[in-house]
């Protein structure tokens, strides 16, 4: 299992290299039996977001759930994020106190900048950089006080962390939850977060909803037959083995098992091997695009 597998944030705390992702997962029960199947499989770490429309029915299935493990608040670690919408300075605590409201905490564990532009501002708009800077300086103020334990940003470009860290108030991001795959790894971008001292986290681990691209690449193929993993499992592993955290989707029993069942190690030709492959393909939206 994964569940030994930490990683020390510039905050001190503990995070969980494998999360439970839940973008585009809903539905009360869904919500239900998913959370259920992870924490008794070993989940630790919740990932979700406003935008994500379902941190009611994660609040109220975690409510109910955790006594039943014998777990306590402070065994789970809870990630969500700030939708672009709320960047501007007069609705950014609002939003962190109804995303605390409905996930039913008194705190989160960790609370991202979404997205680097605001809604309803075109990218290349200057207003994208000074609204994103007065959001990170609310959320801050909140860290300070308390009901966020650690704050980070989600698909921020090398140019969006050094624009950020030139003025941050004085706290670093402790996260950066960004697209990368072996189609789209994103070297430059984790050695400069990682130099930094900013956790790098991964989403599309698979490559994208929809698309099986990835999963049916034959070097992750070949890799995952030698390996008598799943193509799924291999491309979770070969972030892991970069200190990349992850945080894959899943609905069914079976994916949620296999997703956390990551006892193992690729070997450095394995590793060289993927890293090999020349396929250079994003699935995801684009931020390169925001001023």
């Amino acid at each position: 299992m994964a569940a030994n597998l930490l990683y020390e944030l510039n905050t001190g705390q503990q995070m969980p290299m494998v999360g439970l992702g839940t973008f585009r997962v809903r539905g009360t029960s869904v919500i239900y039996n998913v959370i259920k199947t992870a924490l008794g499989r070993g989940y630790r770490s919740i990932d979700t977001a406003a935008v994500y429309q379902n941190e009611t029915d994660i609040g109220s299935a975690l409510t109910d759930l955790l006594p039943r493990y014998g777990l306590k608040r402070e065994d789970i670690f809870i990630t969500s994020k700030l939708a672009p919408e709320d960047h501007h300075p007069d609705r950014v605590q609002s939003a962190v106190l109804r995303s605390l409201s409905q996930l039913q905490t008194p705190y989160l564990d960790l609370f991202l900048v979404h997205w680097p532009g605001t809604s309803g501002i075109p990218a290349g708009h200057s207003d994208n950089p000074r609204l994103r800077r007065s959001a990170w300086n609310q959320l801050v103020l909140l860290h300070q006080k308390g009901l966020l334990k650690a704050i980070g940003v989600s698909n921020f470009t090398i140019r969006h962390i050094d624009e950020l860290l030139e003025d941050c108030g004085g706290v670093k991001p402790s996260v950066n939850q960004v697209e990368i795959h072996p189609h789209y790894p994103q070297k430059d971008l984790v050695s400069h977060c990682q130099r930094a001292g900013i956790h790098v986290q991964a989403y599309s681990s698979f490559g994208g909803t929809n698309n099986r691209s990835l999963l049916t690449d034959p070097v992750i193929i070949e890799v995952a037959q030698a390996c008598r993993r799943e193509p799924a499992q291999v491309l979770l592993r070969w972030a892991l083995q970069q200190n990349i955290g992850v945080i894959p989707k899943a609905v069914s029993e079976k994916h949620i098992v296999d997703n956390f069942d990551l006892d193992f190690v690729l070997s450095e030709s394995q590793m060289t091997k993927i890293n090999s492959i020349q396929t250079n393909k994003k699935y995801a939206w684009n931020p390169e695009v925001v001023a």
